[in-house]
Parts: C-alpha cells; structure tokens; sequence
C-alpha cells in the first residue's frame, strides 16, 4: 500500500473556522436518521460509515481537505482513517463529534444513495451477496460499487469504456488491498465475451444494452447472483435519459433475466429516479 499522510483530529473550534471559511467538504457518517433528527453541518454530505468505501470513487476531486463527522467521533476516526490509508490526503476528522458542534445545524433530511452512496439496490440486497469470490462491476464508472465490493472481500473485475475512469480507479486499487482490477471494454461493440461461468456476482447499475444479457448470465457460475437496476420508460419525464434504447419497458427487466431465478424484483420510483431492478439467481441444475 502506498504510504499517505495520517488522518488527524481536529477540535470543534477548528472545525467551525475551516466551515466557516468554507475550506472543507464536510462528510457526514451518521445514519439518516441520527442526520436529519439531531442535525447537521450546514451543506454536510451523508454517507453512513458501513458504505464508506463508495466515497473513494465519489468524493470531489480537488484539493480541499474533508472533515468527517460523526455524534461522537468514533465512527468518524474510523472512516478518516480509512479514507486516508485508501489515499485520500488531508483528512480530517471532528474529534467529540456532534456532540461537540456549537455552529449552526440543519434537518433537513439526508440520502445516502445519492451522488456520494452506492444503489440503494445493492445496500438492501447485502444479505444476498457472496462474501468470496469473483464478482464483475458492469459500466462501473470510477468505481463507487466496485469500491465496496472488494472492500467487503470479493474479487473484483471493474469494467467501463471510459478510460479516464478506468484510470482513477486503477489509481484508487493501487493505494488499497483490495483486490480490483479495472478494464477498458466497450459492451456494445460486437459480441462481447464476459467469461463462461466465471463470477459470482454480477452487478450492473444504471446501464442498459439489451444485446449484452446472453453474455452476462452466461458469465454467472451456477448459483451465482444478478444484480441490476436501470432507468424505465418513466424515467424520460424526469430528465436523462430520454433514448428509449436506455429505457426499460414495464416488467421487461424481468423478462432479460427470465433463465434465472428471480429472488427479489422492484419496479418505481426510488432514491430520485424511476428504476426496475431485480435480483436473480443462476440455477444450479
């Protein structure tokens, strides 16, 4: 792993110059409930501690130092340390947390599977997921799931036609442990080949390319799991995308994936967006 400067505590006095100041992004690691009902720094980002790792793919990318905060800042420490020994300079983490604030405080409510976070899909779907194995990141973009897919144990082939992506992520495995390979592939250029029988885990998020589906449940092992979510037709009315190429048809999903086993489906409005999603198993006989 490549060495990094520390993390370091910062008392609330600190912490409310540099707020004031706007001199830091604040993250918030609190639970939503503890964000909205007990209150927030002014502009403060949520994303609860246990989804942490989704915030090396996701945080601003600049140079101003991140104050991270929790109630009491124990979870806090926790995840400052991990953003730091994942390599995220300058950290900086509210010692006595909340507990401690005498700025102003918000209530507003927070999401934490908005911009930061990972799909709600795949956070209420963690009881499903292996905990060893191989697992392939459709479109992963710079790696918010593929991020907290390795950080959980798996082995994880990210794959993305973005080739700045697939560098930034690249540059996020290369400070950590985990182990997380990313590619440059384009899934819609031919007949693309993703392996026979080869992962665990498939996941993709917000991507569609209806030719591709023989290919992924073909990569599945026997017993494997599917996970998927992307925009519906619905989704047109609420802002991008607007091709239908990208858009499901009502109850479609369900029929890209009918040789799995469907475990879990949903189909509506969620986190913002107009989404289906299921969650499939590859048979094992």
């Amino acid at each position: 792993m490549t060495s990094v400067p520390e993390s370091r505590d910062v008392d609330a006095a600190e912490a409310l110059c540099l707020v004031e100041k706007n001199a830091v992004h604040v993250l918030d690691v609190r639970t939503p409930a503890e964000f909205a009902e007990l209150g927030h720094i002014p502009g403060a980002m949520l994303l609860p501690v246990d989804l942490i790792p989704s915030a090396l793919a996701t945080l601003p990318a600049d140079d101003k130092p991140v104050l991270v905060c929790c109630e009491h800042g124990i979870r806090s420490a926790h995840a400052a340390r991990f953003l730091s020994g994942a390599g995220r300079k300058k950290v900086l983490n509210l010692a006595g947390g909340m507990s401690c604030w005498t700025g102003d405080r918000e209530h507003a409510p927070g999401n934490p599977f908005g911009n930061l976070g990972p799909s709600s899909w795949l956070v209420e779907n963690a009881d499903l997921l292996p905990r060893q194995g191989k697992a392939l990141d459709l479109a992963s973009g710079t790696g918010r799931h593929a991020c907290l897919l390795a950080a959980i144990g798996l082995e994880v082939h990210a794959v993305d036609n973005d080739a700045g992506k697939v560098e930034t992520l690249r540059r996020l495995a290369n400070t950590s442990d985990w182990v997380l390979h990313a590619e440059v592939v384009d899934l819609e250029e031919g007949t693309v080949n993703l392996g026979e029988e080869v992962y665990d885990l498939v996941l993709g998020v917000h991507y569609l390319h209806r030719p591709l589906f023989p290919a992924i449940l073909r990569s599945l092992r026997p017993g494997g799991l599917l996970l998927y979510e992307t925009f519906t037709v619905d989704q047109a009315r609420r802002g991008k995308p607007t091709n239908p190429d990208f858009l499901l048809r009502p109850g479609e999903l369900r029929e890209l994936v009918a040789p799995l086993e469907l475990l879990r489906d949903r189909e509506g409005e969620f986190d913002g967006r107009s989404v289906a999603a299921v969650a499939a198993c590859k048979p094992t006989a």
